[in-house]
């Protein structure tokens, strides 16, 4: 199915964020936007989306409630990033371990350890960071990391801060954390 896009403005330390969608949905999302890509012309579609990450952002919209394509994800991870979107809501956070035993995926406790590691990977190959809430998943000592880029750790510090789990830092420049 083709893709069409739409770009929004966030204040991530990222930069805009791009939204691909299908006549089904959303279906993948970016967050650096320096490649050319085809625009969305559906009107409808794309200030759906641009309104409901611009509440989001603002603090007043907890779920974006955009619909999914699944399209690019399937198997074990579909799994697992149906489950966290289902069952980890706004201002909270699971641990990488948390998330692979409650997606019910991971059956062989036989290396420790392995089914967070592979939960950490689904979670930086997710298409739909936002959509289905990749940086509500932590480290069991930490944050842990988000996408592997220069802005990763600092975009997931941030979203968690929009969302009330982190207290805000001095620097901090969103909407009052949890309000809404």
């Amino acid at each position: 199915m083709q893709l069409s896009w739409v770009t929004v403005q966030t204040p991530l330390p990222s930069g805009p964020m791009r939204f691909g969608v299908t006549d089904r949905g959303v279906a993948a999302v970016g967050y650096l936007c320096d490649t050319p890509v085809p625009e969305c012309t559906d009107e409808r579609r794309a200030t759906a989306v641009r309104s409901r990450v611009g509440e989001y952002f603002a603090g007043t919209r907890r779920e974006l409630g955009l619909p999914i394509d699944w399209s690019r994800a399937d198997g074990p991870q579909l799994a697992v990033l149906r489950c966290l979107l289902e069952t980890v809501p706004w201002g909270r956070t699971v641990t990488y371990g948390e998330l692979a035993a409650r997606s019910g995926v991971f059956t062989d406790p036989s290396e420790p350890g392995v089914p967070a590691r592979t939960v950490g990977q689904m979670m930086g190959a997710n298409p739909l960071p936002l959509l289905v809430p990749c940086h509500r998943v932590v480290a069991a000592d930490g944050l842990g990391g988000f996408g592997g880029a220069w802005h990763g750790v600092e975009t997931k510090r941030w979203l968690l801060t929009l969302e009330g789990v982190l207290p805000p830092t001095l620097d901090w420049a969103g909407p009052t954390p949890g309000d809404s």
